[in-house]
């Protein structure tokens, strides 16, 4: 098996190496791709070094591939998932730029896995981070409740902005000024992820709403999100409110949830336990908690969720879509 990694360097991509390495695919070469300025970084893969090799127009045509993790933005996935696709290389991207496509399989491994068979085109879309944890805490629901509303809040954190987010919440503990987010985040939060629509709703808040839509099959269901910056330095945390058609069962959701792959229920407020992003650090699994029947309506429940997002959120989905796709011996069949 021959993977690439597209965006190798950043925050994303070096946990793809490291993920990649935690869940021992049979991987017979592993090759790492980046801009010419980061061209020639030496990053280690199973105690060896691997140098860094920038990425052409022609990498997928001089060599082949069988997979390719792409995490390099939106307009690099744009411009080159598309020609390892014709080269016949499997795209898990992990930018926002096929998510909507109706030809792509938008994948959570353990809601929708089965959505690839009926997209062969060779790209695979990777949910928003936010998304992929919040889907996890609403599927195991849909079992017994059918869900007529989704509001999210989410706090996201600065890793979710990259390499540029964590270097602000450093240097503003430092007292040092921002240079990427338009406020200091040290001590303060943002109520503003991404650019604002003409709705006024900002493009990650609707990126929340269609993919929520379109993993859960759902392409009429109300979703609502309003997102916000916080200090902490990774994982996510999202405040869900649910309206189910009937009465909510406390008692029947956490037993739903202590039988659902991918999620852990962490729930005793009476003894401080709780999701909360230290926990969640370094897993992949998706923590929930704090889960209550709304006082006023008892159709409304509420849940805080936590996830890694640079794991679960971005690499160890994309990894998980692979590692899936190679033990059912997908790949090469399309």
């Amino acid at each position: 098996m021959k993977i690439a990694i597209v965006g190798a360097t950043g925050a994303v991509g070096r946990m793809m190496i490291e993920v990649l390495e935690e869940y021992g695919l049979a991987i017979d070469t592993l090759v790492l791709f980046a801009s010419s300025r980061s061209a020639g970084t030496v990053l280690m893969y199973k105690g060896k070094p691997l140098i860094v090799q920038e990425l052409r127009t022609d990498s997928f045509q001089s060599e082949h591939f069988d997979i390719a993790l792409f995490s390099a933005g939106g307009s690099i996935s744009e411009a080159y998932a598309p020609l390892a696709a014709q080269a016949k290389t499997l795209v898990i991207d992990n930018s926002s730029t096929f998510r909507q496509d109706l030809d792509k399989a938008l994948v959570v491994p353990e809601i929708n896995f089965q959505a690839i068979a009926s997209a062969r085109n060779y790209i695979i879309a990777n949910p928003n981070c936010s998304t992929i944890q919040s889907v996890l805490a609403i599927k195991p629901l849909l079992e017994t409740y059918k869900v007529e509303r989704v509001d999210y809040a989410p706090y996201q954190a600065v890793s979710g902005a990259g390499h540029k987010g964590i270097d602000d919440l450093l240097r503003g503990e430092k007292g040092e000024p921002p240079l990427n987010f338009p406020y200091p985040i040290v001590h303060n939060v943002i109520p503003q992820i991404d650019q604002p629509l003409d709705n006024l709703y900002t493009k990650e808040e609707m990126k929340m709403v269609w993919e929520t839509q379109k993993i859960l099959g759902l392409e009429h269901l109300p979703v609502s999100a309003t997102c916000v910056r916080v200090p902490v330095l990774n994982s996510h945390s999202i405040d869900i409110r649910l309206e189910f058609d009937r009465p909510v069962d406390r008692e029947e959701v956490i037993a739903l949830y202590e039988k659902a792959e991918g999620v852990r229920c962490i729930d005793d407020i009476k003894n401080l336990i709780y999701p909360m992003p230290i926990e969640a650090n370094g897993h992949d699994q998706v923590l929930v908690g704090r889960i209550r029947v709304d006082v006023f309506n008892p159709k409304i429940l509420h849940v805080f969720c936590v996830g890694d997002n640079l794991r679960k959120g971005a690499a160890a989905n994309a990894v998980q879509i692979a590692d899936r796709l190679i033990k059912a011996d997908f790949i090469g069949k399309w």
